[in-house]
């Protein structure tokens, strides 16, 4: 009951007051003056008893605000006899207290819409068949159905089939997500496919949506420093007001001028206008899926200067991918990804799991092995298709040449690779590398971050040098600091933080020391980071690096609309009072002006619930459909332009049957990916265009189509060249080099096409290497 007349409680003051205001004109016109002054006197005594009480309450909890100045006009139009600019004082007060409530509601909206998709119950399979559970009382290693419609209870793994997903909640996108068997998927997310089954990896308390639920209920617990200063410039205001309402009435020997200055003195603009403004930003920050805890954090965001970052899991994707296969010389018959990744499907290694992703990126079908063994620090070893197969350390793998090795070491750590042998039958067949790639968003993301303000970048990782010092001079990091403990990452945080306003952005537990160093932690909390999120100041609940400089924009535009708000709302004020000591406004034409200017900063502290004229670009509707459909492509393309070397290696060595199958696999390839470019530049490009604006500004984007098609054309010549005349060497060193330049070109022109124009519709991040 008590939450309901909170509620509605402004809403029936101005109900009241603005009826009353009403209901006395009509008095007045029919009954006469006398009845019509004596209905609006009751409408001020009726807002001048809850506007003490504010003032009262106000004082108690150390607050000292306009509502003086407003019981101050109330009484004194009283005292006076305007009982009309009493009632309509009665209405602004009482409206404007409305206009706050609303507005701080609509703001504060899209934080609740955090809170509504909590999930609740959960269907576990047993031995007994189904049950239905209290999410609570889920546990990780639970096999759970969700069915049509379901909120995904916790997070966990898809068992099987695809999992289709809509995650608008959780990211802001609105197109459903697909998720392979395989594929981890967080809580929150609504099932909008069929049933499929999960695998449960954490119990609900810990998963992604009830941490999102814990940040959300913390986010509007504190007010802004500039929301505290504007309570300060009211209390100089007030004596500022009272001297020069005096100073009107001795003037003039009038008490009504007085009166006429405390009627339009009330600061309004400064005290409504702050706070609507932080509490709009914090509500266009959760609808990009960031968590703000409070218009502090979100103010202190604004003012940042240098910003320190992690690498793993931050500027990278914070998992090992498979990023080539190095064969053996001379290399055993079979094919060494398709024999390790049906051997790890029964491994638990972080390394396997990337090592069977990989393999289902790539298209290779899998086999069920066989007495499987695995030891812990070295490997796995069993039985796939009759050959014993190891997975693991070189020593573990079998028999290699050591020069061999050495020159795979050489070019694994040349990359910043993990390398994983394979041996079969006793010796080493090949060698996987792994690497964590840097995210497709990240060097766009410091873009961005230089031109909101960033002047200084640094990072701050526990890696070592040599793989720290590619990836900081992938982003432009101007300093780059490896090898870190967490004490150390401290260190450097409170000294950049001595020469500058900072901001550290971070996912893992080693980083929440830091985020709570620095001015502004700023947690990716997207994979349930815990520890670094309850540090953080802000979280970021998807997993793009991008909303980190969409957020510091939205800080940034929210102060500049706040102190805009304040400054021509209270430019309004004081002229108005200059007006009003002079005469030429009576008490009630300045309340009717006070009003008006009071709804004027609201309105346009309400601004910063919009981008403003810097708004970034971006693809909506079918243009993001399409998107979608090409960054899938992407993610199938990515693995066979991988291969490109390997297969010009293949057929400049092999001969007959083996050659055949590479030059047919290269044909199939360059007939994909013909078709693809098309797409990109028929359908994409266009589109892309008219989002960003300007005059062919996929011009040079385009001119890679071309150069790309030269390249098929060339490449299409030499296969037939070659197929007619097997034995010519001419066309086999023209054919490896022309593959050599592809690759090339296609690395670098997928990464720019996933950087810049992919995320234009808040796609799901891409699979580039």
């Amino acid at each position: 009951m008590r939450a309901v007349i909170a509620r509605r409680g402004p809403e029936a003051l101005f109900a009241l007051a603005a009826g009353g205001l009403a209901a006395g004109a009509a008095v007045r016109w029919t009954a006469g003056a006398g009845a019509g002054d004596l209905v609006w006197l009751l409408v001020t005594v009726l807002a001048l008893v809850p506007a003490v009480w504010w003032v009262v309450d106000g004082l108690l909890h150390r607050r000292f605000g306009s509502d003086v100045i407003a019981v101050l006009a109330l009484a004194g139009t009283v005292a006076v006899g305007e009982a009309l600019a009493g009632a309509v004082i009665a209405v602004m007060l009482t409206g404007g207290r409305l206009l706050e409530e609303r507005a701080g509601r609509r703001a504060r909206r899209d934080l609740g819409a955090l809170l509504s998709l909590a999930p609740r119950a959960a269907h576990r399979r047993t031995d007994g068949g189904l049950d239905t559970i209290d999410v609570a009382e889920v546990r990780p290693g639970d096999r759970l159905l969700v069915r049509p419609g379901e909120v995904v209870p916790v997070d966990g793994l898809v068992e099987r089939d695809t999992a289709v997903l809509d995650e608008s909640t959780l990211t802001g996108e609105p197109l459903p997500v697909e998720h392979p068997a395989g594929d981890a998927v967080r809580s929150g997310a609504v099932n909008s496919g069929r049933p499929f089954e999960l695998r449960a990896t954490n119990d609900a308390a810990s998963s992604t949506y009830a941490g999102i639920v814990r940040l959300t209920e913390e986010a509007a617990a504190e007010s802004a420093p500039f929301v505290r200063l504007a309570d300060r410039y009211s209390a100089l205001f007030i004596p500022v007001t009272l001297v020069l309402a005096a100073a009107a009435w001795i003037a003039a020997g009038d008490p009504v001028r007085a009166v006429a200055v405390l009627v339009v003195a009330t600061p309004c603009p400064l005290i409504l206008a702050a706070p609507i403004a932080f509490v709009s930003g914090l509500s266009r920050s959760a609808r990009r899926g960031v968590v703000v805890k409070g218009g502090g954090a979100l103010e202190r965001l604004a003012g940042a200067r240098v910003l320190l970052f992690d690498k793993t899991g931050t500027v990278t994707t914070g998992r090992p991918a498979l990023a080539e296969i190095v064969p053996a010389d001379p290399a055993p018959a079979g094919d060494p990804l398709f024999l390790a990744a049906s051997l790890d499907q029964v491994s638990p290694h972080v390394l396997a799991s990337a090592i069977v992703r990989g393999a289902h990126e790539r298209g290779v079908p899998l086999a069920a092995p066989t007495d499987v063994t695995e030891t812990a620090g070295q490997g796995v070893r069993g039985t796939v298709g009759g050959r014993r197969v190891s997975v693991g350390k070189a020593s573990w793998a079998g028999k290699a040449d050591p020069a061999w090795l050495d020159r795979v070491r050489r070019r694994a750590a040349a990359r910043g690779a993990i390398t994983v042998f394979v041996g079969v039958d006793g010796r080493v067949a090949a060698v996987l590398l792994l690497r964590d790639r840097i995210r497709p968003d990240a060097p766009r993301t410091f873009r961005l971050l230089r031109r909101a303000g960033i002047e200084r970048t640094v990072m701050v990782t526990g890696d070592r040098a040599d793989v720290a010092d590619s990836i900081g001079g992938l982003v432009g990091a101007d300093a780059v600091h490896a090898g870190l403990t967490p004490a150390q990452k401290v260190e450097v945080a409170r000294a950049e933080s001595g020469r500058a306003a900072t901001v550290m952005v971070g996912d893992g537990v080693n980083d929440a020391p830091a985020l709570a160093a620095a001015g502004v932690g700023v947690a990716l909390g997207a994979r349930g980071a815990t520890a670094s999120s309850e540090a953080a100041d802000v979280v970021i609940t998807v997993d793009r690096l991008e909303r980190l400089a969409e957020t510091l924009a939205i800080a940034r535009r929210t102060r500049s609309v706040a102190r805009q708000s304040v400054v021509a709302g209270m430019g309004l004020s004081l002229a108005a009072m200059a007006v009003a000591a002079f005469g030429l406004l009576t008490p009630a034409a300045g309340a009717l002006l006070q009003e008006g200017i009071d709804v004027a900063a609201i309105l346009a502290a309400l601004r910063a619930l919009g981008p403003g004229r810097d708004r970034e670009p971006r693809l909506r509707g079918d243009a993001a459909e399409l998107v979608r459909r090409l960054d899938e492509e992407h993610r199938a393309l990515w693995p066979r332009i991988e291969r490109l070397p390997a297969l010009a290696d293949a057929i400049a060595a092999s001969g007959g049957r083996e050659r055949d199958t590479a030059l047919d696999a290269l044909a199939g390839f360059l007939t994909d990916l013909a078709e693809h470019e098309r797409k990109d530049e028929q359908l994409l490009y266009p589109a892309v265009a008219q989002a960003l604006g300007g005059t062919d500004p996929t011009g040079a984007m385009s001119r890679g189509h071309t150069e790309i098609a030269e390249l098929t054309r060339r490449l299409n010549a030499l296969t037939a060249e070659l197929r007619a005349a097997p034995e010519a060497p001419e066309p086999v060193s023209d054919l490896r080099r022309t593959v050599q330049e592809l690759y090339a070109v296609l690395r670098l022109h997928f990464a720019q096409e996933e950087e810049n124009y992919f995320v234009l519709a808040d796609a799901r991040e891409t699979a580039g290497p």
